[in-house]
This record gives structure tokens, C-alpha cells and sequence, in this order.
């Protein structure tokens, strides 16, 4: 079974909001497409709720009262309904939400349609070390579901970036290697164990980073203390052993990217995944991609199947 964690739909009313690729919307493509392609079941979910994935001016995708969330969880959950046996989805959440905020989120989590979390790894410039994301962390964790860490729309650094196609390739990588490298430097993995966090875009730069995080929390050039910093709770104990316990998905169509998460990760914290819509590279490429890196057969059915099956728990589910 060939499982692709990391897709998008939108409904067309926001496409009449919002700007967007047609393809956000364009169900039966893609369900085609998938077919195609071999892919058996595609996890949906939208990295800002019902808002924009673009910078439009007024738009504060934070802003989203619960109304409106629920509205469009309710659509997901309808087309997930159409299509049981091709899409699941994820319920979107601020990570810096307020109570009433999470426990939206508890109530749509209820409907068996959504399997996990899909969340920001930044948020207008605050990453996810901020001890207001507690609250976060630990709904996320009594629920027991995985949380897809997606790129927010406006990346950490690119606020005077006009062009939108290095905003979505060059920002959003960036943003979410700083994400993801935070939360395992704030230690929020020691402080909730349950929680299962998979690094979108192939978790940016992740593979790279355990030497830098573990001298970033242990700086031998500051006599092995880090510099004061009074606001900053102290950095986790060990946060390149941190990174050994998240996932990353695939689609970054880089077989050298890939590879090199292979290596260092293992195949067992990766999960296919494409990005797909918006993103138009062929799924048979992906796909290949996986197919042709270093690593066993039983290694590549992991990666396609093997590892969200079991880490979304999807035999036991409807």
C-alpha cells in the first residue's frame, strides 16, 4: 500500500477568496492522478485553516475564529466522506491558540475522517521554542496523533521577498529546518514522549544539524555555557538525539536530499510524501525517487506504506 501523508485540497470558495494554484481544487485530477501514479490513500490538510497560503494584504491566518475553522473542517470532512478509501485528512491548529482555539481542535479531532495535526513551524517570526506553545504540545500529545510541522505562508526572513516562487522553494525550507531544530533544542520531545512530529519538506536541513545543535546548546567557545539569555528556558539536554526520534516526509525531489536522510535518520522515520497538489512534478517521479535510493526493499515499503500505516495507526481506523 503506497501511502502519501503530504497533500492539499481547498474548497472553491476560497479559491474565489483567495489566490491559489487551480490545482488546490481540482479533486477529481487529482484523485486521478494518484490512481495513476499507484498512490492508495492521500492525507489532505491546508497549513493556514481556511485562510491564505500566499501573502494578501489584511489576511492574518491567525485570526481565524472557530466558526470558521469548523466550517471548513466540515467541508474536508464531507469530501473525506466521498472518498473513504483514497483520503484522510489532518485538523489544522495554531500552535500559539488560545483555549478556545484547542478545544475546536479536540472536537473536530472527534470525527474519524481526520488522523492527525497539521501546524506552522513558525508564527509571524515566533518559533516553536515560545513556552506558549505548551498548550499545544500537550494536546497534541494526550491525543496521541501524529503532527504534520508544515511551513507557515509567510516564512521566518522573507518579509521583503517579492518573488513568491522563492518565498514557497527557499523560504519554506528554511523555516521549517529553524522549526524543527527548534522545538528538539527546547526539548519539547523529553517534555511530552508521545508526541510523533513529521518535518514537511523533508524537515529542511534536519539531517545536517545534530553537531550544530548539540554545540548550539553546549557552546565550548562560551567556556560550555551559553551566554545568558534571563526570557529563554535552558536548551534540552540532548537535542541531537532529539532529532532521532522525528519524522520527515519525501517530497523534496532531491534524491541527494534523500538519500542523505536515509543515511542519517534511517528509513524508518521517513514517509512518502508529495506535496502534491500544489506541487506538479510527476508522482511516478517521487516515486522512483524512493525506489532508486540505497537502501533495501523492505526499507523502500516502509517509506511508501510501512511507517504511516503504523504511525497514524490507519488498520485499526474506519
Amino acid at each position: 500500500m503506497i501511502i502519501d501523508i503530504h497533500g492539499h485540497l481547498s474548497p472553491p470558495e476560497a479559491a474565489r477568496r483567495f489566490p491559489m494554484p487551480p490545482s488546490l481544487t481540482d479533486v477529481d485530477g487529482m484523485l486521478a492522478a494518484r490512481a495513476q501514479a499507484g498512490i492508495d490513500l492521500t492525507i489532505i490538510g491546508s497549513p493556514v485553516g481556511a485562510g491564505a497560503m500566499a501573502r494578501v494584504p489584511g489576511v492574518d491566518n491567525y485570526a481565524q475564529p472557530r466558526d470558521r475553522l469548523r466550517g471548513f473542517h466540515a467541508w474536508m470532512s464531507g469530501l473525506i466522506a466521498s472518498f473513504p478509501d483514497q483520503l484522510r485528512g489532518y485538523v489544522y491548529a495554531n500552535p500559539f491558540g488560545d483555549d478556545d482555539h484547542l478545544e475546536g481542535v479536540r472536537e473536530t479531532l472527534a470525527d474519524p475522517a481526520f488522523v492527525g495535526l497539521i501546524t506552522n513551524s513558525s508564527v509571524h517570526g515566533e518559533l516553536l521554542g515560545s513556552a506558549r506553545a505548551d498548550s499545544f504540545f500537550a494536546l497534541a500529545a494526550e491525543m496521541g496523533v501524529p503532527v504534520l510541522v508544515h511551513p507557515p505562508a509567510e516564512p521566518i526572513g522573507t518579509e521583503r521577498v517579492d518573488d513568491i516562487g522563492f518565498v514557497e522553494q527557499i523560504g519554506r525550507f528554511g523555516d521549517i529546518t529553524m522549526g524543527m531544530a527548534m522545538i528538539a533544542f527546547a526539548g519539547w520531545l523529553d517534555k511530552y514522549p508521545g508526541l510523533r512530529l513529521i518535518g514537511a519538506t523533508g524537515g529542511g536541513a534536519l539531517a545536517l544539524l545534530s553537531e550544530r545543535l548539540q554545540t548550539a546548546a553546549r557552546p565550548r567557545h562560551w567556556g560550555g555555557e551559553a551566554p545568558p539569555a534571563p526570557t529563554s528556558a535552558p536548551p534540552a539536554a540532548d537535542p541531537a538525539a532529539a532529532l532521532q526520534r522525528m519524522y520527515v516526509d519525501t517530497s523534496p525531489l532531491s534524491p541527494a536530499h534523500l538519500g542523505l536522510n536515509a543515511e542519517v535518520l534511517g528509513p524508518e522515520r521517513m514517509l512518502f510524501g508529495t506535496d502534491s497538489p500544489p506541487m506538479s512534478a510527476p508522482l511516478e517521479e517521487l516515486l522512483h525517487i524512493i525506489e532508486k535510493l540505497p537502501i533495501d526493499k523492505a526499507s523502500q515499503q516502509l517509506i511508501l506504506g510501512g511507517n504511516a500505516e503504523a504511525l497514524f495507526d490507519l488498520r485499526s481506523r474506519p
